[in-house]
This record gives C-alpha cells, sequence and structure tokens, in this order.
C-alpha cells in the first residue's frame, strides 16, 4: 500500500478515507470507538466529516474519541463547510464561514483542521469572497489546506484562477460522487483534476451498498430502508452487467465485491483515495483490503467497459 500526495499539499494518505457521514446515525459513538480505532491501527488516518453530518454529531464523535484515545497527531481531519445548518439555504459567505469553522474546531476539540472543504457551490456567493474567507483560516493555522466538493469544471477551474491570481490558498482536492456506476461528476472534472494536480476523494464510493453486492433483486430493498431506492436506480442492464464484472474480478482475485470497487476508483488517473463508510470492525477490515488491492489490467479494463 503506497500512501498518496494530496494535490500539492505535505498531505500524503493510504488509498482509503474513512467516511464519517454514519456517524451519530447508523453508528452510534460508543459502538464506533473500536471501528475508528481498527482503521488507526490498520495504519489509516484520514476521517472525512461534514458540519451537516448529524448537525454536528459526527464531528463530535470524532472530537470526543480523539481526545480519548490521545491519537490526534495520527488522524487526518478532514471536513466541511456551506451546507444548510439552520440558516434555510447552503452558504460559503465570509461571515457564515468565519462563524462554523469555530464551532466545527470546537465539536473536534482541536485547534486546526487539516482539510477544509466547501461541501456545496453556493450561487450567492462569489467564490473570491469564499476563497478570501478560506485563506484567512490558511493563514490563522485552523485551516491547514482547503478543498471542493461538488464543482464542475467551469467552477473549479474558476476558483483555481482566483487563487492564483490573489495569492490565496486554492483547491488542492475535490470530492464529487464517483464509482463505478455513477461516474460523471468526477470524469466532467477530472482532466482538470490531472493537469493542474487536484486530488479526487469520491463519495458514495459504493453507490449506497450496491457495488458492495448488496443489493441483486427487488426482494433485497427489503434490507433497508434505503433499499428501496437503490434497487429502482441501479437494478437495470448497466448495474447488472456491473455486477457481472465485480463478481467476475472478485472471483480471480479472492476478493470481495466492495473491495474491488474500492481498487478499481483508486486506480483512476486523478483519484487521491475514495471515501467508504463501514459500521462493523468486519466492515473496516475489508475497506481496508480493498485498498490494499492491485487490479490487473485486464480486470481494470473490464470493470470500465462494464459501466459504460
Amino acid at each position: 500500500m503506497s500512501k498518496r500526495r494530496l494535490g500539492r499539499t505535505e498531505l500524503f494518505i493510504d488509498p482509503l478515507v474513512f467516511g464519517c457521514n454514519v456517524l451519530g446515525w447508523t453508528l452510534e459513538e460508543q459502538a464506533a470507538y473500536p471501528v475508528l480505532d481498527a482503521f488507526l491501527d490498520g495504519g489509516f488516518s484520514a476521517l472525512d466529516t461534514a458540519d451537516s453530518y448529524g448537525k454536528g454529531k459526527s464531528e463530535s464523535i470524532i472530537g470526543n474519541w480523539m481526545k480519548a484515545r490521545g491519537n490526534r497527531d495520527k488522524v487526518l481531519v478532514f471536513t466541511k463547510v456551506g451546507s444548510d445548518m439552520g440558516q434555510g439555504h447552503r452558504d460559503l459567505s465570509a461571515k457564515w464561514i468565519a462563524e462554523e469553522v469555530d464551532a466545527s474546531l470546537e465539536r473536534l476539540q482541536t485547534d486546526y483542521i487539516d482539510l477544509y472543504q466547501t461541501h456545496w457551490p453556493d450561487p450567492n456567493t462569489p467564490q473570491e469572497e469564499t476563497l478570501e474567507a478560506l485563506d484567512k483560516l490558511v493563514q490563522a493555522g485552523k485551516v491547514r489546506y482547503i478543498g471542493s466538493s461538488n464543482q464542475d469544471t467551469a467552477l473549479l477551474t474558476e476558483a483555481l484562477g482566483v487563487s492564483k491570481a490573489k495569492g490565496y490558498a486554492r483547491y488542492e482536492t475535490i470530492q464529487n460522487e464517483f464509482n463505478l456506476y455513477d461516474r460523471s461528476k468526477f470524469e466532467e472534472v477530472q482532466a482538470t483534476c490531472v493537469a493542474e494536480g487536484v486530488s479526487g476523494i469520491g463519495y458514495f464510493s459504493l453507490a449506497r451498498g450496491f457495488l458492495a453486492g448488496k443489493y441483486r433483486t427487488a426482494a433485497d430493498a427489503q434490507q433497508s430502508p434505503r433499499g428501496q431506492a437503490v434497487v429502482e436506480k441501479y437494478l437495470n442492464p448497466k448495474g447488472f452487467r456491473i455486477l457481472e464484472a465485480l463478481d467476475a474480478v472478485s472471483k480471480r482475485n479472492g476478493a470481495l465485491p466492495a473491495e474491488v470497487t474500492l481498487a478499481w476508483i483508486a486506480a483512476q488517473p486523478g483519484v487521491g483515495a475514495p471515501i467508504a463508510s463501514a459500521t462493523s470492525l468486519e466492515q473496516v477490515k475489508s475497506l481496508m483490503r480493498g485498498a490494499n488491492l492491485a487490479l490487473g489490467t485486464e480486470d481494470l479494463k473490464l470493470l470500465t467497459d462494464a459501466g459504460k
């Protein structure tokens, strides 16, 4: 397993980021501790959360865990700002960023954030205002590096141009949806990422469980509250082609479909690491195996072609 530089930063991460959207939702605090312990003990370090996950609950659980374990220096904390936290709209204004970063720092019980990301574009705030506010956080030492989420090529290119012209900190990462089935939101910005040295850290890597092989028939929708939506979206000719390819590659490599999926994402140009969540020790161990799996050229092509 080789570490990868995020953008042009001094941050080097393993090819897997733990998605903390499950904390305080499907994984309560005391059950989360051993899962997070296993992730860290496995040699991984990057945790991705957001102020809006559980309206701060995810950040608070991470903060409590780091304090209990005394391991802040071993953890890379990625969080986000800009979602509706009660204002009634997405917000990347300078005023809101200045207020909300302090709230995140308090919940996380730390004095700095490794990667602070804008969560969603805010059409009511110029990017120059947002980037100036983020740059001030970097200069103040509250944030080490900044990233974006859910931007298209036009927005990312504009942001990079503003940072260069004004001498502001620039977006070193972009977090768009990216998996074997849903590729367009990252592939649309992929060429820019490669050219500019911006790292993709895609979310929904397992397509809400579909690419783990969890949902294969309409009856499988009964397994979870979101099962029906997953089945309706993915159980179609394209989805079945991908499952067939995943099964074939999994069998050849002695790996689970989820592990193969993560290995495919990590092998794509411009990708720093996929984000994936786990709610049990068994699941987190499987995700880490996926991060250590290297697929051959033939396997990568089979999977890529299946999702076209």
